[in-house]
């Protein structure tokens, strides 16, 4: 069976997510160190102790979800080398998908997604903004819904998770104007729920155009390989080898929507029959089995969830 290996965005995070690995896998313990030493401040105890409200934020939950990713990769190629044919990451998850397929450094994607981070928490700050899960929408009824409350504000869609699931994302007072409206006319609509999400701000949204422009800058200083596994792009959902692809990519996915969904599809299609998510929870194990079926889904988060050495 051919197979993908998969890695979670921003709100995956926990507190002690990888501790038992740390403490039994000693190149899961060396990737904490490392992180710390390249961060200049112990992200490793925001990691291991919290506080929560300290590892939700953007700038800390972004390198901390991409270093317990790893850390769970590398449990795992302690026990066997998996033999995987892709890569992909949720948003913040594509900078793992990136390193694992040996386009990024760990040290430079570290210092990617921390910058990533701070860079989007800069851009929320901007304007009032969120973001609303859309339960029962496709793009299209979450698209029309947007055009018609937007009133000249910034209102679109941002993620398609799996069929039924979309996010959009937005200036606040367009959002409560979206929520109002499917609370009131949802059955027309095609749409059966709105929920605000608790997030700092309108992400994969025109309103990140700053935060993008920073991103730019230090992705033109970075260097990329070119991968070992063709990894699948949420921007377009297509497969990517050629290395100079990735910082125009990578820039795009901070305003458009992430193309989760159609990612799991074209990887299906292209002969994917197995997914192995690594990293926190299991987040996209759920919304693989929306999207897909007949596929074998597999998680690994903490070593009791590690295969037999």
């Amino acid at each position: 069976m051919a197979l993908a290996l998969v890695f979670p965005g921003q709100g995956a995070q926990y507190v002690g997510m990888g501790k038992d690995l740390a403490a039994q896998v000693p190149a899961a313990a060396r990737l904490l160190d490392e992180a710390d030493a390249i961060l200049g401040f112990p992200l490793s105890a925001i990691i291991s102790g919290g506080p929560d409200t300290e590892l939700t934020r953007t700038d800390i939950s972004q390198p901390a979800i991409l270093v317990s990713s790893l850390m769970s990769y590398a449990a795992l190629t302690s026990r066997a080398a998996p033999r995987f044919t892709a890569t992909a990451g949720l948003s913040l998850g594509e900078y793992t998908a990136l390193v694992v397929a040996g386009v990024l450094t760990f040290p430079d994607a570290l210092r990617l997604v921390r910058l990533r981070g701070e860079a989007m928490q800069a851009a929320a700050q901007l304007v009032p903004s969120g973001m609303v899960a859309l339960i029962g929408a496709d793009e299209a009824s979450a698209g029309a819904l947007c055009a018609q409350v937007a009133e000249g504000a910034v209102l679109q869609v941002a993620n398609l998770n799996a069929p039924g699931q979309v996010v959009i994302s937005g200036a606040a007072a367009a959002c409560q104007r979206a929520c109002a409206l499917v609370a009131a006319k949802g059955k027309e609509l095609g749409i059966r729920k709105a929920i605000p999400l608790s997030v700092a701000g309108a992400f994969h949204s025109a309103l990140m155009a700053p935060a993008a422009e920073r991103l730019r800058a230090a992705l033109a200083r970075t260097s990329f390989a070119t991968p070992q596994v063709p990894v699948y792009c949420n921007v377009h959902a297509q497969a990517v080898t050629d290395p100079a692809l990735f910082p125009e990519l990578l820039v795009s996915q901070l305003t458009k929507p992430v193309r989760w969904a159609d990612s799991v599809v074209a990887m299906h299609k292209d002969g994917i029959s197995e997914f192995l998510e690594l990293g926190p929870g299991k987040t996209l194990n759920g919304m693989i089995t929306r999207t897909v079926s007949d596929v074998t889904l597999r998680a690994i988060d903490g070593f009791e969830t590690l295969p037999a050495a």
